[in-house]
C-alpha cells in the first residue's frame, strides 16, 4: 500500500486526517517502521507514534499482534526501529480531525551579493523563530551557492488570509531593498479545503502538479507528484542529513546558525525540512514521539537539514552513457563539505534513518541514539538467527554487507 491510496480513502472519502508521507508513492509500512514524517508532523506527530497495532510474521513463522498490551516490546521497536523485526502484514493507525483548510506559500528570492545573502538568511532565521515555529507550518526552505532562497511551505489550521498576513512582513522587508534582492518567483499563497488537498480528481486538474496513470483500468488515485519524476532512475552521488536542535533558534544562538547556514550553502544546495523536526509542535506530538524507537533527537529538533546530489544512470562500457565518476566524486565532496558546516553545530549529530548517508559509519548512534541498545535486545529476542537483514538495520553489524554471512558472534549474555 502507498500513502496516495490511503489519503484518498481516509481523507478524501472519510474526511479524517492520517499521518503519512508527503510523497504520494511512499510505502505505508516502510514509513511507519522508520518513524515517518508528513507535511504536518509538528501538529499530528510521527507516523510511528500514530501506530495503534501491527500484525507481524516473526522469524519463527508465528503471526503476532503487537500493541501496547500484546508484545509491547516488539510494538515499540516497530515504531521507528527501522525494520528487520518481522514481516508486517497489517497496521492499525490513529486518525485525526481533518484540517478545514490546507494551504501553501511559494516564492523564490535571489540575493545580489554574499553580504545580501547573509542578511537574507539572518532575516529568515529570525522570521522563522518568531512566526513559523509552531504546529501550523511544515515543509521546507532551500538555500544554495546561487544565493537563492526557495520557499515551499505548507500550512494548516489557518485561513489563507491569515497565512498571507503572517508572511507579509518578511516579503515587505525583501521588497524594500530591490538593489539587494530580486524576487524571481513572486509570493503565492493558496489554499484549499482540507478534504481536497489529496483528492486525486482535483490534483489531476491542476496543470503540472501530478503525473497520472491513465492506463485502462488503473485506479484514479494512481498519481504521483510531477516534481518526483527526476528521481526515476536517479543515481545518488551523496545524500546526508542532520537534525538541527531548537536551541539554535534562541536569540543568542541564532548568529551561530546563520553563520553555519551561510557557510553550508556556499558549497551545495541544502534544504531545511521543518516538518521533520518536532520541536515547536503540539505537546501531544512530542509526548507520543518520546514513546517510539526513533532517535530522541527528533523531539528537540526544529528541522532536518538534508543535502543530496545525483545524476542520470550510467552504464559502464556503453559509449556516451558511461558513469561520470569525476562529477560524482565532486558532488559527494560538496555535499560532505556542506553538511560538515552544519554538524559543527551539533556535538552528537543525529540523522533520520530513511533519509541519510548510506555510508554512515556511526549509524547505530546516528539513527537511534540511546535507543539502540534496547532495539538490539529486542532484535535478538524475536530474530535470534538474523533472518531479517537490511543495510544498517538493527543487528546488521553481525553480518556481511549482503546479509548472507555472519561475521560476528551475537552477544547472548
Amino acid at each position: 500500500a502507498i500513502w496516495g491510496h490511503v489519503y484518498n480513502e481516509v481523507m478524501v472519502k472519510a474526511g479524517r486526517y492520517v499521518q503519512g508521507g508527503g510523497c504520494l508513492t511512499v510505502g505505508v509500512a516502510g514509513l511507519v517502521l522508520g518513524g515517518g514524517f508528513g507535511s504536518f508532523s509538528k501538529a499530528f506527530g510521527l507516523a510511528a507514534a500514530n501506530l495503534l497495532e501491527a500484525e507481524v510474521v516473526t522469524a519463527d513463522g508465528d503471526i503476532k499482534l503487537a500493541n501496547a498490551c500484546a508484545n509491547p516490546d516488539l510494538f515499540w521497536a516497530l515504531k521507528g526501529g527501522g525494520g528487520g523485526f518481522g514481516v508486517v502484514t497489517r497496521l492499525t493507525v490513529r486518525t485525526h480531525d481533518l484540517p478545514e483548510v490546507i494551504g501553501a506559500v511559494f516564492a523564490t528570492i535571489v540575493a545580489a551579493s554574499d553580504d545580501a545573502y547573509r542578511r537574507l538568511i539572518k532575516k529568515l532565521v529570525d522570521f522563522y523563530a518568531q512566526a513559523l515555529f509552531n504546529p501550523h507550518w511544515g515543509e521546507q526552505i532551500r538555500l544554495g551557492p546561487s544565493r537563492h532562497l526557495w520557499i515551499q511551505m505548507l500550512f494548516q489550521g489557518l485561513a489563507r488570509e491569515q497565512a498571507a498576513a503572517i508572511w507579509r512582513p518578511f516579503f515587505d522587508w525583501v521588497a524594500s531593498s530591490p538593489q539587494e534582492f530580486k524576487v524571481v518567483s513572486p509570493p503565492h499563497v493558496l489554499s484549499t479545503p482540507g478534504h481536497r488537498f489529496w483528492d486525486p480528481a482535483a490534483l489531476r486538474r491542476v496543470p503540472g502538479a501530478v503525473l497520472a496513470d491513465d492506463r485502462p483500468g488503473a485506479p484514479e488515485d494512481n498519481i504521483f507528484w510531477a516534481s518526483n519524476l527526476n528521481e526515476t532512475g536517479w543515481v545518488v552521488h551523496a545524500y546526508q542529513s542532520v537534525w538541527l536542535p531548537a536551541s539554535l533558534l534562541e536569540f543568542d544562538q541564532r548568529a551561530r546558525l546563520v553563520d553555519a547556514l551561510v557557510a553550508a550553502a556556499a558549497h551545495w544546495e541544502v534544504g531545511l525540512h521543518f516538518n521533520k523536526g518536532l520541536a515547536g509542535g503540539r505537546p501531544e506530538a512530542i509526548e507520543t514521539a518520546s514513546d517510539t524507537a526513533m532517535n530522541p533527537a527528533v523531539v528537540d529538533a526544529f528541522a532536518l537539514a538534508i543535502c543530496g546530489a545525483g545524476g542520470p544512470p550510467g552504464y559502464p562500457g556503453v559509449p556516451e552513457h558511461e558513469p561520470d565518476v569525476i562529477k560524482a566524486g565532486h558532488d559527494a565532496a560538496a555535499v560532505t563539505a556542506t553538511m560538515r558546516e552544519l554538524r559543527k553545530l551539533v556535538p552528537r549529530a543525529a540523522s533520520y534513518v530513511w533519509e541519510t548517508d548510506y555510508f554512515e559509519s556511526n549509524w547505530q548512534d546516528s539513527f537511534w541514539g540511546d535507543n539502540y541498545a534496547r532495539l538490539r535486545a529486542i532484535k535478538e529476542k524475536y530474530d535470534p538467527n538474523g533472518l531479517f537483514f537490511l543495510h544498517h538495520g538493527v543487528g546488521s553489524e553481525d553480518w556481511s554487507a549482503d546479509g548472507f554471512t555472519r561475521v560476528a558472534a551475537v552477544n547472548t549474555s
